[in-house]
């Protein structure tokens, strides 16, 4: 069970037999303790609960599609991650969305963006299918807090601009989630597991 997860888009419009699915990367369990711990801090000093709630994550695509969608919408990403290695991800810093989510930076993007580029076969797809347009990651991040009240936005923006953080972790699988209200908790439907690194890779990372 996935709570508080963070999708691309900004709103989520549910229909009758719609389901929407998140295409995600979690950091590794030693990254993640740490991440949580910024999580904890976070709602130590602003009290805003929802940024404990979610298990850190980089989220590549959310799309709408119907139940009967799913085994072909598996297969794709399947086939896509089958055709990757697994790669290194550098989180440098902080930075912050108007009006006022603040995350963690990826340094190094080109791989997410990467996917998302071999995954606009899905966005096509669930196009066909008479859904809403996927949304595919341009600019990857990991997100701390929710969207913030005003009243406190730019202190905590302020406060986290002055802030460091820097950890590395390997990406070696994504995580596809789906629920079918915007008030469900997310849960997985599959794990795709991408290619080992090959031993020259790892001589250069």
């Amino acid at each position: 069970m996935e709570t508080g997860l963070v999708s691309l888009s900004t709103k989520s419009f549910f229909k009758e037999g719609i389901i929407e699915y998140l295409l995600v990367a979690h950091p590794d369990a030693t990254v993640s303790n740490k991440i949580n711990q910024e999580k904890q801090n976070f709602y130590d000093q602003y009290g805003e609960k929802l940024a404990t709630n979610s298990k850190p994550h980089i989220s590549i695509a959310d799309f709408q599609a119907t139940e009967p969608m799913e085994e072909t919408i598996i297969r794709w990403i399947g086939r896509i991650c089958s055709s990757k290695q697994c790669f290194k991800v550098a989180l440098n810093n902080y930075s912050g969305f108007p009006p006022g989510m603040v995350y963690l930076r990826v340094q190094n993007p080109k791989p997410f963006q990467q996917l998302a580029h071999e995954l606009r076969v899905i966005d096509n797809y669930v196009r066909s299918n008479a859904c809403p347009p996927a949304n595919l990651i341009k600019t990857p991040y990991l997100s701390i807090s929710p969207t913030l009240p005003e009243a406190i936005r730019r202190k905590v923006l302020m406060h986290y601009s002055q802030q460091m953080f820097h950890e590395t972790f390997l990406v070696e699988q994504l995580v596809l989630l789906r629920r079918s209200d915007q008030y469900d908790n997310y849960k997985t439907v599959n794990v795709f597991r991408l290619q080992p690194q090959s031993q020259e890779d790892n001589l250069f990372n």
